[in-house]
This record gives C-alpha cells, structure tokens and sequence, in this order.
C-alpha cells in the first residue's frame, strides 16, 4: 500500500506539474507579444525555444544519478519561484532596456529547462513502482492529461481574469503546492532535509512577496511605457487593452499600439466613414469589422437613415468597455447603446463565411496588419466574400496603415482589392499622433470605374453632416499624393495579399516605422 501510494502521489504531481509547464509556455508567450508584438513570431520563438529547452533539461537529467526525490523537490522549488516571478522580471526589465528578447528569451530558457528535467527524473522514481511499460505511459498519460487542462484554464480563466499579475504567482503555487505536499508526505525520503526545508521557506517567501507587490509591480513598470496616466488596463483572452489620459485628452492602446487619441481621432474616423456614407446609394444596412470602440460607429449614425449597424469586433471586453466605460461611452456618444447597433463578437471573416445578408456599406476598422494572425483580414478572399455580400451600389473602405511608413503595404491592400473586383480610391490624412494615414475606399467595378469614382469623391460635400475636421477642401487634399508614394516600379512588384501567400505582413515589417 505504501508503494502504490508513492505511485500514486507521483502520478498526481505529473499531473499537476504538467498543468503549469503548458501555462508556462503560454505566460511566456503572451508576455512576449504584449513586450514585443508580433503575436505568431513570439508563440513560435518561445514555444520552440521551451521545447528545445525541454530536450536539454532532459538530457541533463542523466548526470543526476542519486538523491532523485530531493533533485525532484528543489526542481519544483526553483521553478516555483521562476515561474511567479517572470512578469515581474518581464515588465520590470522592459522600461531599462530597449529589446526585451534578452530577458524574455532566456527565462523561457531556464523555465524549459527546469520543465525537462522533470518527466525523466519522476521516470526513474516511479520505476521502483512499476513495470517500464506501465511506468513510461502512465508518466506521459499524467502529464499529458494535465497539459489539456492547463491549457484551457489558461484560455477560459488564467488570462481573463488573473491577467499578468496573478496568473504566473498561480503557476508558481501550483508547482510549489507539489513540492511541498511530496515533501512532507515522503519526508523520509529525503535525504537533504535541511536544504529542502531551507528552499520551501525561501520559495515560500518569493511566492507570497510576489503575490503581494506582483500588481503595483506590474502596474508602475507598465505605467512607465506610456508617457500619460494609465486609467484602464485589462488583459483579455485576445489582447491587452490600456487606456491613458493626458490634460483632457484620452489614449486608447491594444498590445502598446496607438487606436486612437481624442486629441485627433476625428482626422482618422471622419475620413474613413463620411466618403463611403456619401458614395453609397444607400445608409440601410451598415457592416463594421472591427471599430469596436465606438467611435466609427458614431459616425454612423450621424446619418438619420441608417436602419441597422452591424458590429463584429472579436473581443467581447473591447466592446463591452466601449458600451459601458463612461470615458469611452463620452467620447463615442453612447453609439454602442443605440437601439439600431448589433453586436457580433466572433472574427470577421467567420461572420461573413456565416451570414447570407446583403450590406450597404462595409468598414474595415482593424488594427494594422502587424501580425500574421491579422492577414486573414486583408486578404484578397476577404474583399471578394466582402463583394459578394455588397448590395447594389454597396461601397467598402478599409483603413490601410501609413503610405509613407509602411509605402508597400499601403499599395498592397490598394492591389489587392482591386485583384478582388474593386474599383478603388485610395486616400490618405495626416493625423498628428499617427503620422500620415491612409484608407482605400473600393466599389464594385460593374457599378463604376476607377476615373468615375475618383471624379465623385474630388465633388463631395459634407455640409450637412456635422464633422470636426472634414469638409470638401479637406476631401480633395486627402485625394492627391505625391508622385512617390505610386511609383511604377514599386506598384509593378506589388504582390496581392492572400491567405496562401500573406505578403502584406513582409510589406508591413519592411515599413520605416523606426525611423522617426
């Protein structure tokens, strides 16, 4: 009985250990892209820079020959302390030093290689217990098993609603709770109780220090990477919302990247609303992707005849802050509250694979295609689907990043809705806390041809929409560009964006966003 218990409590801590390893990995990872961005270049650098860490602790398991059950104990002991320190480290580094791969790169080194040692050294524990073919699989069985349920945890509980404060002090106590219960259940077993008991009192006071200062930790080393006072920051399942206020004057940040600043929102949502309301031939029925927010959809509804806006926005927090936050709800004028608003949290190219309705006008209103998880939406099979689901005289625009900052990728969305059946206008402003932006508005190339549209927008008017910004002078500036920015021999080499082949991601990274 007291072998099969052994066994047991082996087992169990498998379980458990292999819980917070794959929380580990995704702490990490999602440390990694709100410090660093790029969201499917960090899952892949410090999920690979793990497991190659994994295959060395594994190795070096070997050179451990005796005093398996007190290697095991210290092992769990280190990583507890590793594990609930690593936002602290993380955030705390990130406002000292400009690149934080150098601190996010090697603790998920040391973490991985903690993690490895583990598996083969409870192998040989539990082979006093059992038959190698039983001992191997129930091992891994354990381990396994308790990587599913660390992984939805992590996705349904963890992220939500621990965030970056809590969810890695958690992950140390999980490995700390094991630790200690092997500890003091088989305390015969060791044979270095004095250490051992030593480190449970030093991991012991790491933990508790950590989940006592872990959130004003993390709060003043955030606070220090924005100029302006942080009045709001929630990490979510999909992204890390940060608001900031400066004088009168509000931020609004997902992942450190700038959507908007009421210092001069109006030179970016005017734009991309009022030339589609105004081509349109109809306001009936309005899509938005993304713009969760609010504040595009405020303009929308400056137009009375507007019958139905359809809001699909990802992050059910983004949108429920929008609806209910006072500071946000002040500046878009509670349009998330109006009774003709419906809003679809699901991704925007599922919605339109979902939905068989017809829409007037369709806006684009996503952040910028900095990642490879975003290219999906600037793709050449999404402005098609998005064609086929245009009524008669139906219009998009999309906001398309900066034409000087990120030239190539400007004319890779203007290429690619044209690929897609579109006849386009692309169109930029300056907007001063964004630099020069711009948007390609597309109509269908049956409806009017490229000459014809650009002839409409250089004689629109907005008289009588009530605009901060925008009005006919303004719309004609916003037309011309430069003869750089459409250089032959670059739009020549321009390749459309597709699922297959997700160009616009290279175009982007080569932008000179560092230059200013």
């Amino acid at each position: 009985m007291k072998f099969l218990s052994r066994n047991r409590a082996l087992q169990i801590c498998l379980f458990a250990t292999g819980c917070s390893g794959i929380v580990a990995e995704f702490v990490l990872s999602t440390l990694a892209t709100y410090l660093i961005g790029n969201a499917t270049f960090q899952w892949t650098m410090i999920m690979s820079i793990m497991l190659f860490a994994m295959g060395l602790g594994s190795r070096i398991s070997r050179y451990f020959k005796a005093n398996l059950f007190d290697t095991f104990v210290f092992v769990e002991f280190m990583l507890s302390c590793l594990c609930a320190l690593s936002a602290i480290i993380s955030f705390g580094f990130s406002v000292q030093i400009e690149s934080n791969e150098i601190v996010i790169y090697p603790l998920s080194f040391f973490i991985g290689t903690l993690i490895g040692l583990e598996i083969p050294i409870v192998t040989r524990l539990n082979s006093e217990y059992e038959e190698l073919r039983a001992n191997i699989s129930s091992v891994l069985e354990m381990d396994y098993f308790g990587s599913l349920l660390g992984g939805v945890a992590f996705a349904f509980l963890f992220l939500p609603y621990l965030g970056f404060s809590f969810t890695p002090v958690l992950l140390g106590s999980i490995n700390f709770l094991v630790a200690s219960w092997l500890l003091w259940s088989f305390f015969d077993l060791a044979r270095f109780k004095k250490s051992l008991i030593f480190s449970f009192a030093i991991c012991l006071a790491v933990i508790g220090c950590a989940a006592f200062f872990a959130k004003d930790m993390i709060l003043f080393s955030e606070q220090k990477k924005y100029k302006d006072t942080i009045i709001y920051s929630k990490q979510t399942r999909y992204q890390k919302i940060v608001m900031t206020r400066w004088k009168k004057y509000y931020w609004l940040y997902i992942n450190g990247q700038e959507q908007f600043s009421t210092y001069d929102e109006e030179k970016y949502h005017e734009p991309l609303v009022h030339p589609a309301m105004k081509i349109a031939s109809s306001h009936s029925d309005i899509l938005i992707l993304g713009g969760g927010d609010g504040l595009a959809a405020r303009e929308i509804f400056k137009y009375n005849d507007v019958k139905s806006l359809t809001l699909v926005d990802l992050d059910p927090v983004m949108t429920d802050l929008a609806k209910n936050y006072p500071v946000l709800r002040k500046i878009n004028l509670r349009s998330m509250s109006d009774k003709r608003i419906k809003i679809i949290n699901m991704d925007g190219s599922a919605f339109l694979n979902k939905t068989k309705r017809l829409f007037n006008v369709v806006f684009i209103d996503l952040p910028d295609p900095d990642s490879m998880d975003l290219m999906h939406l600037y793709s050449y099979s999404l402005y098609e689907n998005i064609r086929k689901h245009l009524a008669r005289g139906g219009v998009l625009v999309t906001q398309a990043t900066s034409p000087f900052f990120a030239n190539k990728a400007f004319l890779c969305i203007n290429k690619t809705m044209k690929a897609a059946g579109f006849s386009t206008l692309p169109y930029h402003n300056q907007v001063p806390t964004l630099g020069e932006w711009g948007f390609v508005l597309g109509v269908n190339k049956n409806d009017l041809t490229k000459e014809k549209l650009r002839n409409i927008a250089l004689h629109l008017k907005f008289n009588d929409i009530k605009t901060r910004y925008l009005n006919h002078d303004a719309m004609i500036s916003m037309v011309y560009f430069g003869k750089e920015t459409f250089n032959k021999k670059t739009v020549d080499k321009i390749i459309i964006n597709t699922e297959a082949d997700p160009v616009l991601y290279r175009y982007y990274q080569q932008g000179s966003w560092g230059v200013y």
